[in-house]
């Protein structure tokens, strides 16, 4: 990314700073994308507070990096409520007398929050819509350039454009012990984790897929233990059950009592993760699992699709994305995906575990 003289020397301005902030109000996915640049800016400040204020899940998440020394949260729903609905949290925060602020998103709720919040100097990544106030909003702006890359090295390479200088990308997510212990008494180690859900239901196979791909890969290999997990989603908890009943194998554990950390702690005991376009898939890629995904296109997908040969990926082409249609959305599903066959990620699956 182009840096001015100016901006290059962001990070020498506010090499002094005791107390920073970063607002992202990202949910799951985004928040472990968010982790690497947290760490840079850990390194780089020597000895500040780094705080940081996401959706509750995000805070969650965040609370697993040790480079976070407080994860705040800001109530989000479906319908999110205005950027000043919650005065009590954004009056708290105002009076942590904050020296420096980062926000990595451009969207408007985060930048007035970051606004409000009072840093004297801020970073801010131009991803989402320009207004004339941004100036007002942000100190220092980074231009948004490519999206090849991934989502976290973008965020590490605003960093750069303001001068700082990177080490290897890390998660190193920590994941607390109760959670780890919980989950060696409750799944068999080395089992392959079904995600079966994500955020929309067109984002999601089809759930006699999944029961298809279960049934399959435990007849394949008699070892073979499988774990599948939910949110507390009604909805996602009602395919779960579904899942259950239909494969009716002990070898098949399906956990609805999952907080996020103990999923955390159950992805670390799985050889492989298998879901869809989720911040389940995200979550694993940081703790080190190997993955196999199934994706339905769409404009930015490559950003998000967890790279190396670990990592493995099935993508169905949707007319909607080719001809500029809203059939997916408008039938709440997305029949493109039921074109990738139980087969085809059965067998790669089997590969895997080789």
């Amino acid at each position: 990314m182009a840096a001015g003289p100016t901006l290059r020397n962001f990070l020498e301005r506010t090499r002094a700073a005791r107390k920073i902030i970063v607002v992202d109000f990202g949910f799951l996915g985004d928040s472990v994308h968010l982790v690497p640049a947290l760490w840079e800016i850990k390194q780089q400040y020597a000895g500040a507070e780094l705080h940081t204020l996401s959706a509750p899940v995000g805070a969650e998440l965040l609370a697993m990096a040790p480079c976070v020394d407080r994860s705040w949260s800001f109530p989000l729903a479906a319908k999110s409520p205005p950027w000043w609905k919650h005065w009590d949290i954004l009056l708290a925060l105002r009076r942590q007398r904050f020296d420096a602020a980062f926000n990595f998103t451009g969207s408007d709720r985060s930048l007035f929050t970051t606004a409000f919040i009072g840093a004297p100097w801020s970073l801010g990544y131009e991803a989402g819509r320009r207004h004339f106030w941004n100036g007002w909003m942000v100190s220092d702006w980074v231009q948004r350039e490519k999206r090849e890359l991934p989502v976290f090295e973008q965020r590490r390479q605003v960093l750069a454009a303001g001068g700082f200088s990177l080490q290897p990308a890390r998660f190193d997510l920590r994941v607390p012990e109760e959670a780890r212990q919980w989950a060696r008494q409750t799944v068999p180690e080395n089992v392959a984790h079904l995600s079966i859900n994500a955020s929309s239901p067109v984002k999601e196979w089809p759930l006699e897929h999944w029961i298809a791909l279960a049934k399959e890969l435990l007849a394949a290999d008699g070892q073979l233990r499988l774990a599948a997990t939910a949110s507390a989603n009604p909805r996602e908890q009602e395919r779960l059950a579904a899942l259950a009943r239909a494969v009716d194998d002990k070898r098949l554990v399906c956990l609805a009592d999952a907080n996020l950390a103990r999923l955390a702690a159950v992805l670390q005991r799985s050889h492989l993760h298998i879901g869809g376009d989720s911040g389940v898939l995200h979550l694993a890629m940081a703790l080190g699992v190997p993955t196999l995904g199934v994706f339905r296109d769409h404009v930015g997908l490559k950003e998000w699709m967890p790279i190396g040969e670990q990592h493995g990926h099935f993508v169905a082409q949707c007319r909607c994305l080719k001809d500029n249609r809203t059939d997916c959305l408008e039938a709440g599903k997305a029949s493109c995906l039921a074109a990738i066959e139980v087969r085809q990620v059965a067998e790669e699956a089997r590969r895997r575990r080789r």
